[in-house]
């Protein structure tokens, strides 16, 4: 039997329900039905349905599209200290099962609600956890999870000097919270005074800049696909599009190949591509440009590259977007087949989940038609296993990963 609660209550659609019990999160603002009590923004709230039926307890927020994002399923839940301990006692022993040791450095340590955080992404970068939070009731909550997070790992023998929020986003704008970045001041410590740490991935050193590279400050759900990719690189012309810091460069680079070039449209990111190559010893081996990936490649001719690699950012965040994000996933794709010779070999890739795997395959039968080659499938991936699917959940489920060779 559910215990007494002190929360208000939200009552939902058969629909609303529906998607509850079938695991998924989030209860949108059109799924209201009723509001009984007076949930306060960020307050906790029971989720009921028509019939009054306990369906869970979550975080409420009455500027937000995801009216509530449900916490937990379990009635005799209390939100205590020791509630958020197990969560992310839980997260991390996940972590030390599916990955390697060495690899837990530099790893996602709480990936939002695939780990029962919601809107909450937690990486780690050697000493440095750098957190975002979305969600304005784990904004409120924040102090008991940070020093929880930090004394679990902590605890388990892991360096950790300190977290840095990336709370830079506009998306908490519309959840009613305010943007900054900056260090999480933790009880009795001093503030760290640096704003990049070093990490290996791969066998490859990276400085991450976390306080102003992009989202976090480096991209760890490729690790294993950049592994994947590298293993073709030996003995061939790399173009690697979107580089950002160059970590599929370099692993082709590390690898064997015979020259690679790296592109972006951020000088900044050409920049630390280029001190990262330097760090490796692998600056004799490649060379870096700064320029529009889709201004670069018509401009290209002949077979110039035997292997290209395509890690472009979300072309959508949104359904709305999705048809011109598959004209820009489709021009891209149609001119690297073009460049490369026939045996050559592509790697390509979307990072965003309205970007389905169906519409990305769709895409790509769409432009080798129109290149007129022939597509053989090397390998399909996802995310690094430290980005975990939920089934029931499809937002968590964002990345696709192909390496073609071109026949």
């Amino acid at each position: 039997m559910k215990a007494e609660r002190p929360y208000p209550q939200i009552a939902i659609t058969p629909k609303g329900e529906a998607a509850l019990t079938g695991g998924h999160p989030w209860v949108y603002e059109g799924e209201v039905t009723s509001v009984t009590g007076s949930p306060a923004d960020g307050g906790l709230v029971d989720v009921v349905s028509r019939r009054g039926s306990w369906l869970g307890a979550g975080f409420y927020n009455s500027r937000s599209l995801i009216r509530v994002r449900l916490l937990s399923r379990n009635a005799n839940d209390r939100f205590d200290p020791d509630f958020w301990a197990r969560r992310v006692k839980y997260a991390w022993d996940y972590r030390k099962t599916v990955m390697a040791p060495e690899e837990l450095t530099c790893c996602r340590v709480i990936f939002g609600e695939a780990d029962h955080f919601p809107g909450l992404t937690v990486d780690r970068f050697g000493p440095v956890l750098v957190a975002q939070v979305l969600c304005l009731g784990l904004d409120r909550v924040k102090d008991v999870i940070f020093s929880q997070l930090v004394r679990v790992l902590r605890e388990d023998g892991q360096d950790i000097a300190g977290i840095y929020e990336r709370n830079d986003v506009a998306l908490r704008d519309k959840e009613g919270m305010a943007q900054g970045k900056g260090w999480y001041p933790l009880a009795g410590e001093p503030l760290p005074d640096f704003t990049r740490t070093d990490i290996v991935e791969n066998g490859i050193r990276y400085t991450v800049d976390f306080e102003n590279g992009q989202k976090t400050g480096f991209f760890l759900d490729q690790k294993y696909n950049r592994r994947a990719a590298a293993a073709l690189a030996p003995g061939k012309r790399v173009l690697d599009c979107f580089t950002h810091t160059g970590s599929f460069a370099l692993n082709a680079a590390k690898a064997g190949a015979s020259h690679v070039h790296a592109v972006d449209i951020s000088g900044d990111a050409v920049e630390m591509a280029r001190r990262n190559a330097c760090l490796n010893g692998l600056e004799s081996k490649m060379s870096f440009e700064t320029a529009n990936v889709f201004d670069l490649l018509p401009a290209l001719s002949g077979h110039p590259y035997d292997y290209i690699i395509l890690d472009p950012p979300a072309f959508t965040k949104s359904h709305q977007t999705v048809e011109a994000a598959m004209r820009g996933y489709k021009e891209i794709n149609l001119r690297a087949m073009k460049l490369l010779p026939r045996g050559g070999y592509l790697a390509t890739c979307s990072c965003s989940h309205f970007m389905t795997e169906d519409l990305f395959c769709k895409m790509l039968r769409a432009a080798a038609f129109d290149a007129k080659v022939s597509l053989r499938q090397i390998e399909a991936r996802q995310q690094s296993p430290d980005h975990p699917i939920l089934w029931n959940v499809p937002e968590t489920n964002y990345l696709k990963f192909y390496l073609f060779q071109v026949v």
